[in-house]
């Protein structure tokens, strides 16, 4: 995945001090039962949530671009942002139920307690992180993408074996990192950075021939961050399951089958679909790497 970060929903007040503490602890529990998805289990005021009335939404910062708008995961600009609020809403939150926190892109999916009912900020789904975590289902279909600038020796390349002589570079702990080492194999150890406004600096500044990121967030650099950005290409898909983008809950939580429940009326009913067209338009039209 890319660098970047998202989302959040509000729930009801549970009555008893008892259900109270049970619903702050129960997204760290583990558990063997399956998460509940029927409808009672799912209403607002069965949500077993961190902070009781509220759905604690946790993302990075900076939020970036096209998934967030003006650093701001509160307005509902973004794509992640705009998702968020839609679960948020199938959930039976208002607007003001939502409530985001900042959390570093690689402590949402670190074993532990969790202080978010869900985390979105670009997090691929993989199965090293279901040890730690839980997911919802998949929000967003990943295509990991290679951008350098205007002139530098990958620019104008067509294939993966043109690039297996250059020096390349992904954010930390995310899958574009895995994409170079699983599928570019470059002969050259890849850089990694912190952030991806880390990984732009040092592409710009001539320390690697190109970055791998998810595609709208190359579309977003070569046309915002980038001096004479350009897109090499999109990296093919793999074999098996696509990578995706999935709310991040903590182990065992109560809410994942109810979250998942509501990415996918959302995935159903056309939301995703509108809202990856009005926040990731211009996302298309890169070519695809041989």
């Amino acid at each position: 995945m890319s660098p970047l970060r998202p989302a959040r929903l509000g729930l009801g007040a549970l009555a008893a001090v008892a259900l109270t503490l049970a619903a702050a602890c129960a997204p760290q529990v583990e558990s063997s039962a399956p998460p509940p998805t029927d409808a009672a289990a799912c209403a607002k005021e069965s949500l077993a949530l961190v902070k009781p009335g509220t759905f604690t939404v946790a993302t990075d910062k900076p939020a970036y671009a096209p998934w967030f708008v003006d650093d701001d995961p509160a307005n509902g600009k973004g794509y992640e942002s705009a998702v968020a609020y839609a679960v948020a809403e199938k959930l039976g939150f208002t607007r003001d139920e939502v409530a985001w926190t900042v959390v570093p892109f690689t402590s949402a999916y670190a074993p532990g307690d969790k202080k978010f009912d869900v985390d979105l900020n670009q997090v691929s789904i993989t199965e090293e992180r279901r040890k730690a975590v839980d997911f919802s289902t998949g929000y967003y279909d990943v295509a990991q993408t290679v951008i350098t600038t205007k002139g530098s020796a990958i620019d104008g390349k067509t294939s993966i074996a043109d690039l297996a002589g250059a020096k390349l570079g992904a954010q930390v702990g995310t899958t574009s990192y895995t994409a170079i080492t699983e599928q570019i194999k470059p002969s050259q150890q890849p850089a990694v950075y912190d952030t991806n406004d880390l990984a732009v600096q040092a592409l710009q500044n001539g320390q690697v021939d190109g970055i791998v990121v998810d595609l709208p967030t190359a579309f977003y650099m070569t046309a915002a961050q980038l001096d004479d950005g350009v897109i090499v290409g999109q990296l093919p898909a793999g074999q098996g399951t696509p990578d995706q983008f999935g709310f991040v809950l903590g182990k065992g939580s109560r809410l994942t089958g109810c979250v998942s429940g509501a990415v996918d009326q959302l995935r159903a009913d056309g939301t995703l679909e509108r809202l990856e067209q009005e926040w990731l338009a211009g996302s298309g039209g890169a070519p695809v790497l041989s």
